[in-house]
């Protein structure tokens, strides 16, 4: 790739996508494998922002943050009618804003790259890979049924033939009440949008990759990871990362435990949509007003709220409510008296309270959410989709009822409870989690 460099000394490019909740799970799996292997170097590339965002000041000393241009006009603004802008305008910058400052890094190193290691939205990091006849390790950072879908996409769109209504149980490991409207977009549609075909090309090149890693776990959803496995050279489930790779512990600073602390358990509904999406207003009126009726507590990490809540709404639920900015998540959802969380099912909200025994109403938006929902429900019967997909009154009220308060509910945490115990399974010593890290380890270091 350049001059030469010393000898026999490993040097791992890791090519991060700065959006959503992909770099920073990429930074765990590095962080816990740099730990393992103090002698070789990994140069972590990503936009100025999500580096700064993810990474600390106890970072490894063998793990250096490089910044790659992020495809923005100098003085631009990011319109609030269209946050996906930003993300349109870094794929056009790719991949030679990530080739650049590699061509630093290896000057700076003084080593060449001796492997490349990238977030699986990256097909083209396996083409860099083969330039230099290296191995390459992507990373999926959702859940194994929406990676199998990707990979199979031209297949998908064949047996389903653009009808959105098709059922899925012509597909191995899918059910009748999943549809073809809970594929992720651009699997039968929108198939020519610069995301969509960044996506189908990454299902066309994953299985060209040295091995496929994923933060799950093979117990979680043993059919369909067998249908992986005969997808890729090497399929490496090395998660769940909350229970695997270095975690950050979080604060309470608005005193969510102790406020649970002071109710039953399995009686509080815990209500987050992530980092990234904000509830239409309408949708977060009838949230308001569909707990204020239902009389259960509720905690709800809610970061604006001023416009949207119904006048007097906060005053009238202070005893019954917590609303907060922002809520240390892991450590709510293994409180005792939490029962249910409504979440938008992105795949680390869906496993944590998989893992925590909590089950879910899912109001899923884009993306994989929606299969992320109907395997929550349909195939794991430890959650339900909202009645309609959007938030109404009579529909939240409805589901609370049945997570909470009815049998069904209680069947459906004493099915949470089994994820649980796998997940410690998998993650311990002798577990199937470590053993696929090990193998791991050996493909990126050796």
């Amino acid at each position: 790739m350049s001059e030469t460099t010393n000898a026999g000394e490993k040097h791992v490019a890791v090519l991060a996508f700065p959006f959503g909740s992909h770099a920073a799970p990429l930074l765990s799996l590095v962080s816990r494998i740099a730990a393992t292997a103090p002698n070789v170097y990994f140069s972590f590339f990503c936009t100025s922002n999500s580096n700064n965002s993810v990474f600390s000041n106890e970072g490894l000393n063998n793990i250096k943050p490089y910044d790659v241009y992020d495809g923005l006009p100098e003085g631009y603004t990011c319109s609030f009618n269209n946050p996906i802008e930003p993300v349109m305008l870094f794929l056009k910058a790719m991949p030679e804003n990530y080739k650049s400052v590699m061509e630093v890094a290896v000057r700076e190193r003084r080593r060449e790259i001796s492997c490349i290691m990238s977030d699986a939205f990256f097909g083209f990091a396996g083409k860099m890979a083969e330039e230099i006849d290296v191995n390459w390790v992507p990373l999926w950072t959702a859940g194994p049924r929406s990676l199998l879908v990707h990979v199979d996409t031209d297949k998908m769109f064949f047996l389903i033939a653009g009808s959105e209504d098709q059922t899925l149980e012509i597909i191995p490991g899918f059910s009748s009440s999943m549809r073809a409207v809970d594929l992720p977009e651009g699997v039968i549609t929108n198939i020519s949008t610069p995301f969509s075909m960044m996506l189908h090309n990454m299902g066309l090149m994953l299985p060209h990759a040295t091995a496929v890693a994923i933060n799950s776990y093979e117990e979680i959803d043993l059919e369909i990871v067998n249908i992986l496995k005969q997808r890729f050279h090497e399929f490496l489930n090395v998660g769940p990362f909350l229970l695997t790779c270095p975690q950050t512990i979080c604060s309470d600073e608005h005193g969510c435990l102790e406020w649970l602390d002071k109710h039953k358990a399995d009686s509080v509904a815990y209500i987050s949509f992530g980092s990234v999406i904000t509830l239409p207003h309408p949708e977060q009126a009838a949230l308001a007003e569909a707990l204020e009726a239902s009389g259960f507590p509720f905690l709800w990490s809610l970061r604006s709220f001023e416009e949207s809540l119904p006048k007097g709404f906060i005053e009238r639920t202070r005893t019954q409510g917590k609303i907060v900015p922002w809520a240390p998540q892991m450590l709510v959802l293994g409180h005792r008296s939490v029962g249910v969380f409504v979440t938008h099912c992105g795949w680390n909200s869906v496993l944590e309270s998989a893992i925590a025994g909590v089950p879910m109403i899912c109001r899923p938006f884009f993306g994989d959410q929606k299969l992320n929902m109907r395997t929550v429900e349909a195939s794991w019967g430890i959650g339900v989709g909202i009645e309609g997909g959007v938030f109404t009154k009579d529909g939240i009220v409805k589901a609370l009822e049945q997570t909470l308060s009815s049998e069904q509910g209680k069947e459906m945490r004493e099915k949470a409870e089994a994820f649980n115990e796998s997940a410690l399974a998998a993650a311990a010593g002798d577990g199937s989690s470590t053993k696929d890290f090990n193998t791991l380890v050996k493909l990126v270091t050796s």
